[in-house]
């Protein structure tokens, strides 16, 4: 999607910026050195490509860019399409679709339109620190209770729990679900990696809080990080707090680093871990995605976990559906190395 397609008329010139664009910054502390980009976008529900292998098939993206800041986020290559580099700028120029709710109500009452689950926060985060301000999404899902349509939100944001009122309101006469991202519970780590989200304590409670309200909430364990959060003690002590929350799945996910977020994950490790720089490119030499052999691994790990503590493990939550991107297809598989689940490449 182009710059110029967000235009509610099309007409919007070529080039990051047209006519229909109103640029503004907020001298609060929450939103010092964030630029927002006030849009009236042209369409609200896309269309995933078949080729993509989600397992849904349309989603509602109400902003472009996420201040959560996640450095391996995968949707940071998205930013370049608007002439943006895709660290800093994904992370401080955020797009708003200031018009979301008004064109979902449009499109959810299309004829053709049949009803069909509308995946969130598969992109980037629709309770990221910008929802504070708009309030894009109590408009979206009164829009989506009122016309009983099925949906799921995937998210790292506390902010969800704001909109509990109207969540319990169109369970009543919907499917929805829910999925909150927690790939670990170091709290070193994750200043360093998500600096921009709320603890994962704090996520730990947004699940359990939802989960006592009557909405089914689901885990993404993810990213796993090889190396920084896969020993067998923090997989352990990640899925324990997980199942104390009452999750009703938790999926594990390894890190995948595609262009745009491997640059940022790479400059990452050589500034905090050099010493892993090396077993990084050793592990993610043939692309974005780490070995078979060592997802799986992670993946049998986690799920037997998952059993000891109570949780019923599953390829996905069955209704808070998830951008979980498929194996790479490898020439042969390698054998997995003896010892230690901590891998140790040389």
């Amino acid at each position: 999607m182009r710059w110029q397609n967000l235009s509610a008329d099309g007409t919007a010139a070529p080039g990051l910026f047209g006519l229909d664009v109103v640029t503004r910054t907020f001298d609060t502390p929450e939103f010092r050195g964030i630029t927002f980009h006030e849009v009236r976008a042209r369409s609200i529900i896309n269309r995933v490509p078949g080729s993509s292998r989600m397992s849904f098939g349309w989603t509602v993206n109400p902003y472009r860019g996420c201040s959560h800041a996640c450095v391996y986020c995968f949707a940071r290559s998205t930013h370049s399409y608007l002439d943006l580099d895709t660290g800093h700028d994904f992370d401080s120029q955020i797009v708003v679709k200031v018009n979301a709710a008004e064109l979902l109500r449009r499109e959810l009452a299309a004829p053709k339109w049949d009803g069909a689950h509308i995946a969130m926060g598969t992109n980037v985060d629709c309770y990221q620190r910008a929802e504070g301000r708009y309030r894009l999404m109590p408009g979206i899902l009164s829009a989506l209770r009122d016309r009983a349509n099925p949906f799921s939100i995937l998210t790292k944001g506390s902010l969800i729990l704001r909109d509990l009122p109207i969540l319990e309101q169109a369970a009543e006469v919907t499917e929805v679900a829910t999925a909150v991202s927690i790939g670990f519970t170091d709290h070193g780590l994750w200043r360093s990696v998500e600096p921009g989200t709320p603890s994962p304590a704090k996520r730990l409670e947004v699940c359990r809080t939802l989960i006592e309200h009557g909405i089914p909430c689901g885990v993404l364990m993810a990213p796993v990080l090889p190396y920084l959060s896969d020993s067998p003690e923090q997989l352990r002590a990640t899925v324990a707090a997980i199942a104390a929350t009452g999750a009703t799945s938790v999926t594990p996910l390894v890190l995948h680093l595609r262009p745009g977020a491997r640059e940022w994950y790479f400059q990452l490790l050589a500034e905090n871990h050099p010493d892993l720089v090396r077993r990084y490119q050793a592990l993610y030499h043939q692309g974005a995605y780490a070995p078979t052999w060592y997802q799986r691994r992670i993946t049998r790990q986690v799920h037997e976990l998952a059993a000891e503590f109570g949780i019923g493990p599953s390829e996905r939550p069955a209704r808070a559906r998830v951008e979980v991107p498929a194996e790479p297809a490898q020439p042969s598989e390698p054998p997995e190395p003896p010892g230690p689940t901590q891998l140790r490449l040389i």
